[in-house]
């Protein structure tokens, strides 16, 4: 917590013994605020266009409101100027899941009172940097900070709590809508909503399956797709939460479905589910197939279904334009003996998953852009360092960064235009 910056949600859960695998903590992770000059310049090296980054809502605002931090708003200052100076395009995000610690001390996401909080936030940073900076996001996936949160308790806060999960999950749309409508009061460039999403399949043709993978479709695609572009919430949902489930007036319904100027897609995996009566919503178990190619992570490697979601999304809500703003995979990286990287698997991964987005444009997809997820090995969440999604290797004892054959890969899709994913 340099230069006065507050404490977060995840700084409290990741020195939570038995929460983060090794007990790790992401203290110091890729050190990126001390290094992020020579990481910009490892990023114009690499021909990278745009650096999609979070701001942390307790570096700038310690106690979550009141009186900002001025070493905190200093630092995204420069990162922003530096980006600039080596003209790669600032895109920023509000809020990446790490709530101040004293905003979750007053009730956190699930208090009356928390979009507001979030909204005056928002309003700090467009006025401190929205005159340099020309895309936004208000809130990422959404979804993982409802279930994993106060659901599974895999993320901070680390709750298991259904009514609560159902009053987040609807202060989490009060917030977006909130902290759009500031924008559009502020500054006049573009402001969006990044969401995961993941091609749900049935496990069989039995009725009970599908009507699984509608339910699961429903809980984890279009929960917050839905109100945010349609104004309304699944019809599954209130089922699924019953008498935990807050209603919402058509007014409001109204106000949440406020006009975005584009869309964040977060694509990594698919599902494919059967159903499970006795479990808690969505009542649909995730069955695995042991001949699937998978990642570090266990998660199905299927490039196709990045085309199918991008496809999705345009038929359920329209020409609006579309950013993949993460893809990637965890690999187990093999250091050479003259010191390279080598990860053959993510070139893999890399080069079909461009060729399913390539694919998705043809078939007339708004697509505007792609995000490698990640530049940098990093703390990922609860698996702490285990696993390592970056194109740029970090040695976390040295700080070294040395790019991967990912990264070079990567770089010749970007210099020659994507002609290299044909070969």
């Amino acid at each position: 917590m340099a230069d006065g910056a507050g404490a977060s949600i995840w700084h409290r859960f990741a020195h939570t013994p038995g929460r983060i695998a090794d007990g790790d903590h992401g203290d110091v992770a890729c050190d990126h605020y001390r290094r992020f000059a020579d990481d910009i310049r490892l990023m114009s090296e690499l021909g990278i266009k745009s650096y999609r980054f979070s701001i942390s809502w307790s570096r700038v605002l310690p106690e979550g409101t009141g009186r900002p931090n001025a070493g905190g708003l200093d630092f995204y200052a420069r990162l922003v100027d530096m980006l600039l100076r080596y003209d790669i395009r600032p895109f920023a995000t509000l809020y990446h899941w790490d709530l101040p610690a004293a905003l979750e001390d007053r009730g956190g996401w699930a208090y009356p009172d928390a979009p507001s909080w979030f909204a005056d936030y928002a309003r700090l940073m467009y006025r401190e940097l929205g005159d340099r900076v020309p895309m936004w996001a208000t809130i990422n996936e959404p979804w993982v900070i409802m279930d994993l949160g106060y659901v599974s308790s895999l993320h901070a806060p680390g709750r298991q709590d259904r009514a609560e999960a159902a009053a987040v999950s609807h202060n989490l749309l009060r917030a977006h809508s909130a902290a759009v409508a500031a924008y559009r009061a502020e500054c006049d460039q573009q402001i969006g909503l990044v969401v995961n999403l993941v091609p749900i399949e049935p496990a069989t043709d039995l009725e009970a399956d599908r009507s699984a993978a509608r339910r699961m479709d429903a809980y984890l695609n279009r929960h917050f797709l839905d109100p945010a572009l349609l104004g309304k919430f699944p019809e599954e949902l209130p089922e699924m939460f019953g008498a935990d489930w807050p209603t919402m007036s058509t007014d409001e319904l109204h106000r949440i479905r406020a006009p975005i100027d584009f869309l964040g897609i977060n694509y990594y995996l698919r599902l494919v589910v059967a159903d499970d009566p006795c479990g808690g919503p969505p009542r649909a178990r995730i069955v695995t197939s042991p001949n699937c190619p998978r990642t570090g992570l266990g998660w199905e490697i299927y490039p196709e279904g990045l085309t199918e979601i991008l496809l999705w999304v345009r038929e359920h809500y329209g020409e609006l334009p579309l950013y993949i703003t993460e893809n990637g995979a965890a690999f187990e990286d093999h250091v050479q003996p003259n010191g390279g990287i080598n990860d053959p698997s993510r070139v893999e991964y890399l080069k079909h998953h461009l060729n399913a987005a390539a694919e998705a444009i043809e078939s007339g997809v708004n697509l505007q852009g792609y995000f490698v997820w990640s530049l940098l090995d990093n703390f990922e969440w609860q698996h702490g360092y285990s696993q390592r999604f970056g194109i740029v290797h970090v040695d976390f004892a040295t700080q070294r960064r040395t790019p991967k054959a990912s990264a070079r890969f990567y770089a010749d899709a970007i210099r020659s235009r994507g002609a290299v994913l044909k070969g």
